[in-house]
């Protein structure tokens, strides 16, 4: 595949009539992309992430988009493997961060809707949890596809995807989402070693409450965990 320099500048403006936007992998190349390793590499982060935002979404009630952290953690991977011979491409890459970031849709899905069942006194087994997280997202796939034309290709340049173009940015520059993923991982680091000396080992407390003056029998608390 031929160096370039990042995406083509058609990619932020939208696009005059006839004109057509040049991928950054032209259709011409013959570039690996769905293969074992990118499927191996997104589903590690896809069980990393997923499980972590299932996790905050139970406990804070939201969730949060993985899409660049998990951009930047697959580009440093597969950075991890070229250096040990194993040889990867941009398209890869983009396979890995696709399946890794589409864990917090799913997580989503599964924790808002789900408990609803256990209120109703509903008590699924795993095994058709895990076919209603599957069937959720295969129709999020299977809805994308009529869709593409209109929200990608027609509306291109109108719609900013500001998500999606800083993972294409990070992809395009992976020098620059190797050099940042390391604060990635020093994050979980001691979000984990935090994680484990208030809940766990309980040397710090995972709370903490201020008592108001002045006011009876009021207070600000605070969720340190």
């Amino acid at each position: 595949m031929s160096q370039k320099k990042g995406l083509d500048p058609s990619a932020y403006v939208p696009l005059q009539q006839g004109e057509q936007y040049p991928p950054f992998v032209s259709t011409n190349e013959s570039v690996a992309e769905f293969t074992f390793k990118s499927i191996a590499v997104g589903v590690l982060f896809g069980i990393i992430f997923g499980a972590a935002n299932a996790y905050l979404g139970l406990r804070a009630g939201l969730t949060i988009s993985t899409s660049i952290p998990v951009a930047v953690m697959a580009v440093a991977m597969f950075k991890i493997l070229a250096k040990a011979g194993i040889p990867n491409t941009i398209l890869e890459t983009n396979i890995a961060q696709t399946t890794g970031s589409a864990s917090s849709s799913i997580a989503s899905g599964v924790i808002f809707t789900l408990p609803a069942l256990f209120m109703w006194g509903m008590a699924p087994d795993l095994l058709q949890m895990t076919i209603l997280a599957l069937s959720g997202g295969l129709l999020g796939v299977l809805f994308m596809v009529p869709l593409r034309k209109y929200l990608i290709e027609k509306e291109h340049g109108k719609l900013p995807y500001p998500e999606g173009t800083a993972c294409a940015e990070v992809l395009v520059a992976n020098e620059v989402g190797g050099n940042k993923a390391r604060f990635i991982f020093w994050g979980m680091g001691i979000a984990a070693l935090f994680k484990t000396l208030t809940s766990w080992v309980k040397i710090i407390p995972d709370h903490a409450t201020l008592n108001i003056p002045f006011i009876k029998k009021a207070s600000v608390g605070i969720d340190l965990s």
